[in-house]
């Protein structure tokens, strides 16, 4: 990791001289934003990670079983979206 913080804005020069700093702190998911004469140019963002088949249905899992509980009080959806139309 860097000696010192980096800014989370920083000119091009400085993000060249750190790039392999900012790698790093992109990946432990920090984000950069890189300026051109003092005007925003880039954004330096980790990846999103895309999900297997199977994490996203551990994680539907999940959600179902926390939300085993919760109800809408009687109320329909079909009820609410439509009282959003009007």
């Amino acid at each position: 990791m860097p000696a010192r913080k980096i800014p989370n804005t920083l000119g091009v020069s400085e993000a060249k001289a750190r790039f392999p700093d900012l790698l790093k702190l992109v990946e432990a998911g920090n984000e950069f934003t890189i300026t051109k004469r003092g005007v925003p140019i880039a954004r330096l963002v980790p990846v999103k990670k895309v999900l297997s088949v199977a994490e996203r249905r551990r994680a539907i899992a999940r959600l179902q079983k926390i939300s085993g509980g919760l109800s809408l009080g009687g109320l329909k959806i079909r009820d609410l979206i439509e009282e959003g139309r009007a």
